[in-house]
C-alpha cells in the first residue's frame, strides 16, 4: 500500500537543522561541562589528589577495633584560656558549619556535657590547604568527626558557644561517621513555648516540631540540650538518693518484679500469663521491704521500677515509673523516719543545685520551672 512505502519524517533536532549530524567537538564540550559540574557538586570524603596537606583531613574507616593507639581526647568542656597555645584532639559532633571562600567556621558539640566550642580554619598552604577547607565545610551537621588543632584564646567572646573564651585552630580534622538527611532540626526542637508566643505577638512565625516527629525520631530529639540535662539530673537524684541511704546505714536490695499476686491489693495491677501460669508486675516492692527489716536488716532501700494498671483520663499515666523507696526499723518514735526525709531531701535539692546548676539551667530555658528552695 501507498502508506507504507511513506518516508518517515524525523523530527528536526536542534544541533541537526540540516539534516546534519551534531558536532562531536560541540557534544563533547557538554559531556566536559556537565561532568564539572557533577564533579563540583560532588560531596568531598578523601583528600584532593596532589594535596601536600592530604594527610590532614579525609574520612576515617569504618571503628574496627583493628588497633589501639596513645591518642588522648580531651573533653570539650576543659577546653579554657588556661590551656591557650596547648594541642588538643576532640571529638565531637558538627552543630554548625559555614564556610565562605578560603575560611571555615564550625561549632563542635560534646553531648556529654552539652559543651560547643568554635574551630577555625584559615587557608595558609602550611597546615590547612583549599581542599581542607572545602572538605570541613560539606561536612554534614550532626556528623561525628575527629579535631586535632590548637587552643586559642578569642579576641572577642564567642558567645554563640559554652567555651565563650577560646576557640580551636584547626590542624587536622577526619570524618568518623557521617550523618545522613536530618527529619527535624535541634534549633526547632528545643524551641521554649516562650520564645514562640513572642514570636507570633511579633507577627512572626518559628518552625517547632511535633510530638509524633519527636518520637519518630528520639534518637535525634534526645539531643536537645534540655533532654540531655533531663536524664542527666534524673541519673542524679538517684545517685544522691544512694548516698544518703549509704551514709545512713541503709542496705541496697533488688526484689521481683514479676510475682505470683497483687502486692497492694487487685484493682490496680498488671496480669499476665507466665508459662501457663497467672503472674502479676510488681505494684510496690513494700512486702520484700517489711521482709528485710523482719530479717533484721534494720535499714534497707531500693531503686526500680514499679508497675500500676491505673486508668487516666490525662496525658499522663503512672503505669511506669522509677521508684525510690526505703524502709527502717522505729525504735520509738515515727520522727526517727521523718529525719532520715528531712535529710535525704536536703542532701538532694544541694546536690542539684552545686552539681548540675548548668543542667538545671539548660532545662529551665525550653521548661521554665520555679528554683529549688528548701
Amino acid at each position: 500500500m501507498w502508506w507504507d512505502e511513506r518516508k518517515k519524517i524525523e523530527p528536526v533536532k536542534k544541533d541537526d537543522k540540516n539534516g546534519k549530524g551534531a558536532k562531536p567537538g560541540k557534544v563533547d564540550k557538554k559531556a566536559e561541562r556537565a561532568a564539572a559540574r557533577a564533579k563540583a557538586n560532588e560531596v568531598p570524603t578523601q583528600p584532593e589528589a596532589g594535596d601536600p596537606l592530604g594527610g590532614s583531613y579525609g574520612d576515617l574507616p569504618l571503628v574496627a577495633s583493628s588497633q589501639a593507639t596513645d591518642r588522648v581526647w580531651t573533653p570539650i568542656d576543659q577546653l579554657t584560656a588556661e590551656k591557650d597555645g596547648q594541642t588538643v584532639l576532640v571529638r565531637g559532633r558538627m552543630h554548625a558549619v559555614r564556610g565562605k571562600g578560603k575560611s571555615a567556621f564550625l561549632v563542635l558539640r560534646q553531648a556529654s556535657s552539652s559543651a560547643t566550642v568554635q574551630a577555625i580554619l584559615f587557608v595558609d598552604d602550611k597546615t590547612v590547604s583549599k581542599g581542607m577547607v572545602k572538605y570541613a565545610s560539606l561536612i554534614p551537621r550532626e556528623s561525628i568527626v575527629d579535631v586535632e588543632g590548637r587552643i586559642a584564646k578569642s579576641p572577642n567572646p564567642v558567645e554563640s558557644c559554652t567555651q565563650t573564651e577560646v576557640e580551636l585552630k584547626v590542624t587536622s580534622i577526619r570524618g568518623v561517621h557521617r550523618a545522613g538527611p536530618l527529619p527535624l532540626e535541634l534549633a526547632d526542637a528545643s524551641r521554649s513555648d516562650a520564645q514562640i508566643a513572642a514570636a507570633e505577638a511579633k507577627g512572626e512565625k518559628m518552625a517547632t516540631v511535633s510530638r509524633d516527629v519527636r518520637l519518630d525520631n528520639r534518637v535525634i530529639d534526645l539531643r536537645t540540650p534540655a533532654n540531655q540535662a533531663i536524664f542527666r539530673v534524673q541519673a542524679a537524684v538517684s545517685r544522691l538518693f544512694r548516698e544518703l541511704m549509704i551514709q545512713e546505714g541503709f542496705t541496697e536490695i533488688h526484689t521481683p518484679k514479676l510475682i505470683g499476686g497483687a502486692s497492694e491489693g487487685g484493682a490496680s495491677v498488671f496480669t499476665l500469663d507466665y508459662m501457663g501460669q497467672p503472674a502479676c508486675l510488681a505494684q510496690s516492692p513494700q512486702f520484700y521491704k517489711q521482709q528485710a527489716i523482719c530479717a533484721d536488716f534494720g535499714r534497707v532501700f531500693e531503686i526500680g521500677p514499679v508497675f500500676r494498671a491505673e486508668k487516666s483520663f490525662t496525658h499522663r499515666h503512672l503505669c511506669e515509673f522509677t521508684g525510690l523507696d526505703f524502709e527502717m526499723q522505729i525504735n520509738e518514735h515515727y520522727d526517727e523516719v521523718l529525719d532520715v526525709i528531712d535529710k535525704l531531701f536536703t542532701h538532694v535539692f544541694e546536690g542539684l543545685n552545686k552539681q548540675h546548676s548548668r543542667e538545671l539551667a539548660a532545662i529551665g530555658e525550653q521548661y521554665p520551672f520555679e528554683p529549688l528552695q528548701y
